[in-house]
């Protein structure tokens, strides 16, 4: 009969392997593999989630991985984009392609590029992608010239789909802005994904993230369905526990189970941060009433605090050019002792985000 675990017992294990319980001497590089890449719908979220995990981080530990190629920013998991590192890119690209291949049925662009021949459009732009770099306004204009009938959006919405599409460099690159320009990963990283890796892979290094989780977890994180039976087929290498619902846990043998009592220290979670988005049961970090407040309903992900390991407020940074302020909104008490813990936080990271700005204000919004 499987062990069950308490909820404080999950989120343990999950603020250990995402790197939360303590920072980590990691380099950036490898925490970025370590965490199975991060959520980068938005250029400086995966900063903040590593300003958060690692001592000393810096942008330009991150800037300079983009720059020479050791990570890349591409559409992965649930649909999104992600920075990970080439080799996860080009595994998991094609484990996740039926969410893409989905996306074609299930689109305003559908009644607009119903009938048209989707591979031939991704080749074409494909080919259009080897001659030279080009954002979305660019390919869609190029690919309106052969096809008329539809719109420019909706046929660069089949060439994202169908093609695996890195967002480029200086796209990501803290301090940097502009709109996303696109190669390919064969045109970028000189190789295209491998579609003969399996699953079982992708689902261990889940695990080693954000573990121990259900069959259902994975497939939230991951955005696609029928994980169940990759999972069957590794579960003589895995164990087994069960969640106080009752609900199949599974986990690496080794991963590390930390006691349920271990201290948790008050953190902030950058924007998007994927510790709040890589399960269907959500419960071990966030529950349902607040977590209708930090996801809104258009799909924005607000940063927020963690007090004893689970969501208790959000906080946000409001800059201009001489000055920068960060206000933390906690939805309940918070102890004095992790309230200073948090201000003290939050002073380093607003000057560590804005250095430039004359003034530094952390409001407390009680």
């Amino acid at each position: 009969m499987s062990d069950t675990l308490s909820r404080r017992a999950l989120n343990r294990a999950m603020l250990d392997r995402q790197l939360l319980l303590r920072r980590s001497k990691m380099t950036a590089l490898e925490a970025v593999e370590h965490l199975a890449g991060l959520q980068a719908q938005a250029p400086n979220p995966p900063y903040f989630a590593l300003w958060t995990r690692l001592h000393g981080f810096r942008q330009e530990d991150l800037a300079n991985l983009l720059l020479d190629k050791s990570v890349v920013r591409i559409a992965l998991m649930r649909g999104t984009v992600h920075l990970v590192t080439p080799s996860d890119a080009l595994a998991w690209r094609p484990i996740v392609q039926p969410l893409y291949d989905r996306s074609m049925d299930n689109t305003q662009f559908t009644p607009e590029i119903k009938g048209l021949d989707h591979q031939e459009i991704a080749r074409t732009a494909r080919k259009l992608l080897g001659e030279r770099p080009l954002s979305s306004a660019e390919l869609g204009a190029e690919l309106t010239k052969r096809w008329e009938s539809a719109g420019p959006s909706a046929l660069v919405h089949v060439a994202r789909a169908l093609l695996p599409l890195v967002q480029i460099p200086p796209r990501g690159v803290w301090g940097k802005s502009g709109q996303p320009t696109y190669q390919t990963t064969g045109d970028w990283l000189g190789a295209e994904p491998d579609e003969s890796l399996s699953p079982e892979a992708m689902f261990k290094r889940y695990l080693a993230a954000f573990g121990p989780a259900s069959v259902q977890d994975a497939q939230a994180w991951a955005g696609i369905t029928k994980l169940g039976e990759a999972v069957e087929r590794l579960r003589p290498e895995l164990r087994t526990f069960r969640d106080e619902n009752g609900r199949e846990l599974f986990d690496l043998p080794d991963a590390p189970r930390p006691d349920p009592d271990t201290p948790a220290p008050a953190r902030l979670l950058g924007p998007f941060d994927q510790t709040v988005l890589s399960y269907a049961d959500r419960t071990r970090v966030i529950c349902d009433e607040y977590r209708k407040v930090v996801i809104t309903q258009n799909g924005l992900v607000k940063g927020t605090i963690l007090v004893d390991g689970s969501v208790k407020g959000f906080w946000e940074i409001k800059a201009a050019k001489k000055a920068a302020a960060l206000s933390i909104t906690p939805f309940e008490r918070v102890p004095k002792r992790d309230l200073d813990a948090l201000e003290s936080s939050a002073h380093r990271l607003l000057t560590w985000a804005h250095p430039k700005a004359e003034t530094h204000t952390v409001h407390l919004v009680l």
